[in-house]
Parts: structure tokens; sequence; C-alpha cells
């Protein structure tokens, strides 16, 4: 007698969470390929201050050189050396940093 067939366990995982089939990975752009988010240039216009707990970052005011806002001044926090006239490229050009506190540690 024969047996019947014996059901198949289904997938463990789920569709989304399985690797890419290779004709999925050539749809999506050649192996290997970098795509750079677009940036806007800004120049350094003054430097505000040191911020952050340890006085890590400096903020400073910037105008934007290029892109829909074009001309606008933006306060940011910057990471690493910086100065006047420097240009930065910024990823995104709507959001402004918070303005420094003028108490620092031991003033009142």
């Amino acid at each position: 007698m024969a047996e019947p067939p014996k059901p198949q366990a289904a997938p463990s995982e789920r569709p989304s969470q399985r690797r890419p089939q290779k004709k999925e990975q050539e749809q999506e752009g050649a192996k290997g390929t970098v795509q750079f988010t677009p940036s806007y240039p800004a120049k350094v216009e003054e430097v505000v201050g040191r911020t952050g707990s340890r006085g890590e970052a400096t903020q400073v005011r910037c105008r934007i050189l290029e892109g829909r806002d074009k001309g606008k001044i933006l306060r940011r926090n910057v990471k690493g050396p910086i100065q006047i006239d420097d240009v930065l490229m910024l990823r995104e050009t709507e959001f402004e940093a918070r303005q420094l506190q003028k108490a620092g540690r031991g003033m009142n």
C-alpha cells in the first residue's frame, strides 16, 4: 500500500525576512554602487560657542548657498574643528539647533 504524501513544512521565515533573489538584486542596482543623498552647501558666518555636556560640539550660524532655502541663515551644531568661512554640507535645511543658554557651569 502506498503511503500518503507527507505534508511539507511551511517555511519558518516570513517573505520579508528572506534574502532577495538574484533577479530582485539586479533590479535594485549593481552590487557595490554608492548612492549619495542630496546635500546643500552652507558657509559658516559666526561661531556662537561650545555646546554639549563636555563641550564636544560647536554651535555656528551658517548661510545656505544653494537649494530651496538659498540665503537662509541657520544655527547648527558641528562636531570637530570649525572656523569662519568654512563650508558645511548639510543634508537638510529645515531644522535648526536650539539656542545656547547664557549660563554655563558655575554661573547662575
